[in-house]
């Protein structure tokens, strides 16, 4: 069997794929995140050695991270804050702890690889939870960041498009249509974080060195999105930080 960092291509059929299956993220979840899952690790994989490592997978909801983490040959442990969001899927992966991004229940340096896809914009302190992760990853470990940056087509998430009119309203759009709130509430569940935001905090931050930073979804040719100011807004749409904590 091939290893993930022998499978991920970062083409434009593999972004196509992706995005088809983004239309399948309410009506087949567990298909969506399992590909989504597999496709993010291998990722992951060109940038360290899974097999072995001790990681950290933070915000883990229902597990598929975590899950495919160990299927690269990790030992993970995942922390979500949401009892409801861990069992969402049936029981959780063994090893999960209940726990807050913002305050890890980790200690310092514990991990080689430490975690998260799409929690920063659903926290009110997303720096404090970036410094939590590099917090609890030893010297010479890897950071795997990634987040829906709020200017992005998908920045409103269930309101988008209509979050570029303003979080508020965009919440109470969705609320009159669908008489009911939105899961990801603007200033309460979701916030906004910009690329440009991520990327002062992890190069003005003395104990990571950038590796890369890139559009997740996209093909690899368009990499140089994410130095274009306000263009890398729009049409990154989902930004990966990969950082090397230093000695």
């Amino acid at each position: 069997m091939l290893q993930p960092r022998e499978r991920h291509r970062a083409d434009l059929a593999r972004t196509l794929r992706l995005a088809k299956a983004f239309r399948l993220e309410r009506t087949r979840p567990e298909y969506f995140y399992e590909l989504l899952a597999r496709d993010t690790v291998a990722q992951l994989a060109r940038y360290a050695d899974l097999s072995g490592a001790t990681a950290l997978d933070v915000g883990a909801g229902p597990g598929f991270f975590t899950r495919e983490l160990r299927r690269a040959g990790a030992r993970c442990a995942g922390v979500d804050l949401d009892l409801a969001e861990i069992t969402a899927h049936g029981p959780p992966p063994e090893g999960f702890v209940v726990g807050s991004a913002l305050h890890l229940p980790f200690g310092t340096g514990v991990v080689d690889v430490c975690f998260s896809s799409n929690v920063l914009e659903h926290v009110p302190s997303p720096w404090r939870m970036a410094e939590e992760m590099v917090r609890v990853t030893r010297p010479g470990g890897l950071i795997y960041l990634a987040f829906t940056n709020w200017l992005s087509p998908w920045g409103g998430h269930e309101t988008s498009p209509w979050h570029y009119l303003g979080g508020e309203r965009a919440a109470r759009r969705y609320e009159r249509r669908h008489g009911r709130p939105p899961k990801n509430r603007y200033g309460r569940t979701l916030h906004k974080v910009s690329v440009a935001d991520a990327l002062a905090w992890a190069r003005r931050n003395p104990k990571v060195r950038v590796l890369d930073a890139l559009p997740r979804y996209a093909p690899s040719w368009a990499k140089g999105i994410v130095r274009i100011p306000a263009v890398r807004e729009v049409l990154t749409w989902n930004l990966a930080l990969v950082l090397r904590k230093t000695a």
